[in-house]
């Protein structure tokens, strides 16, 4: 499964061009700030509109100017894991899991529940609330509420940016077994060499909006 892009987006002072591949495993997006990444990894979301250009994911078009198609991102099948977990407060562990699928309609489905929760090691979290997990937790969750949405390609956005050194050494290991496990590309955001040369299977870099070739790792 490959994730296609090739997009322009113009703002007032400044403008991004990508074009890459991304083939199944841990494709890093790596730059300064203001590189680009944010409006990179919304535009792949579908949070944002490119000026022009196309993205697909195993030839299944999400947007396409010239044809003008744009999917919202609930019918992208996307799994989104932000800086911060993001969870809602007012739900148990095991209903901020399922909300993925919920948005997305989708049926229970046990076994696939148990078999995340096992491989992130969420097991008797359940029934807590976020408000009693630790940072590294909260990124659990966050990570297996996109996973049972069933993806078929995940962005995480400078997903241990928010973590003291412990928590992220806590979930690296989970990114590794994603990028090993799961058969979809993933995009990664990140300016910490540390991660990126863990983690990395491809590195992209931007600079000023303008994207340099693709290194596979």
């Amino acid at each position: 499964m490959t994730l296609t892009v090739d997009l322009l987006h113009r703002f007032p002072d400044f403008e991004l061009r990508a074009a890459f591949q991304a083939p199944r495993g841990l494709t890093a997006i790596c730059g300064p700030s203001g590189a680009g990444k944010t409006t990179l990894i919304n535009s792949l979301a579908g949070t944002i509109s490119p000026s022009q250009g196309y993205i697909e994911i195993n030839q299944r078009v999400l947007f396409d100017s010239k044809q003008h198609i744009n999917l919202p991102p609930q019918e992208r099948r996307v799994g989104y894991i932000y800086q911060d977990a993001r969870l809602f407060p007012h739900l148990t562990v095991g209903q901020n899991l399922q909300l993925g699928r919920w948005f997305r309609k989708l049926p229970t489905a046990p076994e696939k529940t148990e078999h995340i929760i096992a491989m992130l090691g969420l097991d008797g979290l359940n029934k807590r609330r976020p408000s009693t997990l630790s940072g590294g937790e909260k990124q659990r969750v966050a990570i297996g509420r996109a996973l049972l949405s069933e993806p078929e390609y995940i962005l995480a956005d400078e997903p241990l940016s928010s973590l003291d050194l412990p928590r992220k050494l806590e979930i690296i290991p989970y990114f590794e077994r994603l990028r090993d496990e799961m058969q979809i590309p993933i995009i990664y955001v990140s300016h910490h060499v540390e991660e990126i040369e863990r983690l990395a299977t491809t590195v992209l870099s931007l600079t000023g909006g303008q994207m340099a070739d693709s290194i596979k790792i």
